[in-house]
């Protein structure tokens, strides 16, 4: 080997970019590069290997004669003659109080090698070998093959880092026993002999690319590398597997699986035969309802992808977890997914809620369109899972406020959908449902009552009448009057209003009525006012089912309150303006955010289909203000 200034030796781990990883190892800026790793139990002389082999026996790597080990973690050197990149690794069998995550670095290091060296000093081959080698393969391909294909996607390479595994070297020193093969002549039978090993265990080799075998015999001379070394710049050499490439691009490589593979290994289902066992790799999310593990590898969410299980789920009714698919897509080849809803997107906001009470709920699929409603024939209404749609079992994973959100407040959606319809109609003073209030009122009036059109001020007061303000008939003389200046009542038989107590207005309970002798005709014939009190009736019926619906709305709103929603006896002030709640201040629940505010924080009314509400609920201004996220 030329003379050649000391190599600097590096920790990846410890560096924070490629420029620095490039700069300490001392790689020239265009300088292409293939990576050797090397493994082996502690005390076999990994780092000594490096040494002598490459280095002309100059203490790159550190070694030690103590017992203890020398090599804690990854570091890595350059040699410039070969162009390879070296990676020391710690021994297999040093002491270490995370054994599980010190494993998974090194699996990470062989994913990233172009040459594999596995460097023992055992007199034979133990099991404990084959096992690493072949756990190591099975991971590989498992784990690393597809991520290491999007890395090479990330980074613009031409050759998929994934399309060929790296190439396997068994290197072993032994003093009083024959190498591997050493006692026939036949090329490549000790290769032969190591596949027959794997095979005897059940493990296959598949990932690396070629398996060769050096042997060298020692006693009591300084070990033999050099045919070793032959091996390897064979290696270097051959471009029929592997080709070079930049020093970065090794950095960058390792950094995206240090950064996908991150995270704490706790499971107790590891097996300890198994050097790399999935739950090494595995997202460590379980499925709520089953119990089943994600199958995915960790950190799959940042790429959008979401959680699978191998098996199929069962059903827990806390998470309502059957979904329903409809049959038309899925038999197209897709599969969309569709929710019971009080209205659908095509129906009215005021309206469509009244089409709830009357037909169901309705199923809506965004292709086909409305394809159910519970009550559409009210007899003979077929079941939707044996006509229109695909009942499918999903699996519950925590932190999916996307499928937890929509079955979980289906109680709520009915309770505000009730709300929702009493409002609508008992609140008729308000919007556009006040002038249609109005018309309606004018055709079932009597004859001698004013019309609604011509009520501009109170006929007592005379205070002009603002919008929103409540128009009120006198039964006895038929004018129009505020609320203040009619709120007597008597009874007025000669207008025909039997002997019930009626609204009449402050002068004509003075008075008693002024009624004229063609209206007590009219009455008695009993002419316009047949509809007026049907129409009474009517409302009176809502206002006292309003009344009676209250009570029970407000006793069962704790046990239909979605998971998100904070607790009503933990609202103690409004989230917005942190108003104390009191008895006069009622509280309120966002249905986008589920945080509790107060009447004037949430004054508008919006459909949040993120959350399953396609009617109009209360949201904070916060929420409406970020119209994008409802």
């Amino acid at each position: 080997m030329p003379e050649m200034q000391q190599p600097n030796r590096t920790s990846p781990q410890s560096v924070p970019d490629e420029e620095t990883f490039v700069k300490k190892l001392g790689v020239p800026g265009d300088q292409a590069v293939k990576v050797l790793s090397i493994f082996g139990n502690t005390g076999d002389g990994k780092s000594h290997t490096l040494n002598a082999t490459f280095f002309g026996g100059r203490e790159v790597f550190r070694t030690s004669d103590t017992q203890d080990s020398c090599t804690v973690g990854v570091w890595a050197a350059y040699e410039p003659c070969l162009g390879l990149v070296l990676l020391d690794t710690e021994g297999l069998l040093g002491a270490t109080s995370k054994q599980d995550r010190r494993r998974r670095l090194l699996l990470k290091v062989l994913a990233v090698s172009d040459l594999v060296v596995y460097r023992t000093r055992a007199e034979r081959l133990h099991n404990d070998l084959f096992r690493f080698l072949g756990n190591a393969s099975r991971a590989y391909l498992r784990h690393f093959s597809h991520e290491l294909q999007a890395a090479s996607q990330r980074l613009g390479l031409g050759l998929s880092l994934s399309s060929l595994g790296p190439a396997l070297i068994i290197f072993q020193e032994t003093s009083n026993t024959k190498t591997l093969g050493g006692d026939s002549q036949t090329p490549g039978n000790a290769e032969q002999l190591l596949q027959k090993r794997f095979h005897l265990l059940g493990l296959s080799t598949e990932a690396f690319n070629s398996v060769e075998y050096v042997g060298t015999r020692t006693a009591g001379t300084p070990t033999d590398f050099s045919g070793f070394l032959e091996v390897v710049r064979q290696r270097a050499n051959s471009t029929l597997t592997r080709s070079r490439r930049s020093p970065a691009i090794v950095y960058n490589v390792l950094k995206a699986l240090s950064l996908r593979f991150d995270g704490e290994i706790t499971d107790s289902r590891i097996v300890i035969d198994c050097f790399f066992p999935d739950e090494y790799f595995s997202c460590s999310s379980v499925c709520l309802s089953c119990g089943a593990h994600c199958t995915n590898s960790m950190n799959h969410l940042k790429d959008s992808v979401p959680h699978e299980a191998a098996g199929r789920c069962r059903y827990m009714h806390q998470y309502n977890n059957k979904v329903l698919i409809c049959r038309v897509c899925y038999e197209r080849g897709w599969e969309v997914t569709v929710n019971p809803k009080t209205s659908a997107s095509t129906d009215s906001k005021w309206l469509g809620l009244a089409t709830y009470v009357w037909s169901g709920y309705v199923l809506e699929c965004p292709n086909c369109g409305i394809i159910y409603r519970s009550r559409q024939y009210w007899i003979g209404n077929q079941d939707p899972e044996a006509s229109v749609v695909r009942p499918e079992l999903k699996h519950v994973w925590l932190g999916m406020e996307s499928f937890l959100g929509t079955n979980h407040n289906g109680a709520q959606r009915v309770l505000d959908g009730v709300n929702f319809v009493i409002q609508s109609v008992s609140e008729y003073s308000t919007g556009p449902s006040k002038a249609i209030t109005s018309w309606l009122t004018d055709q079932v009036a009597p004859d001698y009552w004013r019309p609604n059109s011509q009520i501009m001020e109170c006929h007592q007061c005379k205070k002009r009448f603002e919008d929103g303000d409540r128009k009120h008939h006198c039964r006895a003389c038929g004018e129009g009057c505020c609320d203040a200046c009619s709120s007597k009542s008597m009874p007025v038989p000669e207008r025909g209003w039997g002997t019930a107590a009626v609204r009449v207005c402050d002068d004509c309970f003075r008075t008693g009525g002024n009624s004229t002798g063609k209206e007590l005709e009219s009455a008695r014939e009993g002419t316009g006012l047949l509809a007026r009190r049907i129409t009474e009736a009517a409302q009176s019926t809502l206002d006292t089912m309003a009344s009676a619906v209250e009570y029970p709305l407000g006793f069962v709103k704790e046990v239909a309150r979605p998971d998100y929603w904070v607790p009503d006896h933990e609202l103690v002030k409004c989230h917005r303006c942190a108003k104390p709640f009191s008895g006069t201040t009622a509280k309120h629940h966002c249905r986008a955010c589920g945080l509790g505010v107060c009447g004037q924080c949430s004054p508008e009314l919006r459909t949040v289909p993120s959350r399953g509400w396609h009617h109009p609920v209360r949201v904070c201004l916060e929420c409406s203000e970020n119209k994008g996220e409802l």
